[in-house]
């Protein structure tokens, strides 16, 4: 049995959630990671998620069409914007594997913490890496504005783990797939091998993350004695607010999981 003085897994995600300054929060994400793996922290959820997580005083966080153009690709200012994008989509992406885990963790058991904890601990790695090389380049995170909707999916999908999974990793993260090799060839291009290594690193890890969505979202869909394509099309059209868009990296999406019967027939 458990020692009752072991703080829960809950406790320790929402604290974490809480966190508004970017360094605390990542740090906080890899210390519920670790903690959980080497058995610190109780299988209980007794603390409730925020709907919103804590958030530093900068960037400044605006809807998509206020945000300002990145500027001429390979220009100073368009190789910041870039990073700097990249940058917020990695914080948030912590919040997003955070709140899974502490949201959805009691109902989908053990594994399932195990598997969005990780992901928690590669998101607060990924942006650590892209902070440093953001400084490289003379600037940081919170230089620019922001783009202000992308925790929508998160709190749209507060009520439903299989809503969640079906918007946040088997759609949000599986455009990483699609939209990442462009970017890495645009920026090993440019020269910057250091950059390219950082992208080429998120890849690889974003296809676990997209898989571990995948094979979560399919044992719901067994639960629910439903078709996985078919259910999951049924969510994203009712709680996804964008578009799926080609091109896809099929090759990648396969490897995550995610066969042309999700999303095949996309125009």
């Amino acid at each position: 049995m458990a020692p009752f003085n072991r703080r829960s897994v809950s406790n320790a995600i929402r604290a974490a959630l809480l966190e508004c300054d970017p360094r605390a929060k990542v740090m906080a994400a890899r210390k519920v990671a670790r903690d959980w793996r080497l058995g610190r922290l109780a299988f209980a959820f007794d603390a409730e998620m925020p709907d919103v997580p804590g958030r530093p005083d900068a960037p400044e966080l605006l809807p998509p069409g206020r945000m300002p153009r990145r500027g001429k690709a390979g220009s100073e200012r368009g190789r910041i914007a870039l990073w700097h994008a990249l940058a917020h989509i990695e914080f948030v992406a912590i919040d997003l594997a955070l709140d899974m885990a502490g949201r959805f963790g009691g109902e989908m058991g053990e594994g399932f913490v195990n598997d969005f904890l990780s992901v928690a601990a590669d998101e607060a790695m990924h942006f650590t890496l892209i902070d440093r090389h953001l400084r490289a380049l003379g600037s940081h995170y919170g230089a620019l504005p922001a783009h202000g909707g992308l925790w929508n999916a998160a709190y749209d999908t507060r009520h439903s783990v299989a809503a969640r999974l079906a918007v946040v990793p088997m759609v949000l993260e599986a455009r990483g797939l699609d939209v990442t090799p462009t970017t890495l060839a645009r920026v090993r291009a440019a020269g910057d091998e250091r950059g390219a290594r950082i992208l080429q690193r998120i890849l690889d890890d974003e296809i676990q993350h997209v898989r571990f969505g995948a094979n979560h979202f399919g044992e719901v869909a067994k639960r629910f004695g439903a078709v996985t394509a078919d259910l999951w099309k049924t969510l994203v059209s009712r709680h996804f607010r964008g578009v799926l868009k080609p091109p896809f990296n099929d090759s990648a999406r396969l490897a995550a999981g995610l066969s042309r019967d999700f999303y095949g027939g996309v125009a």
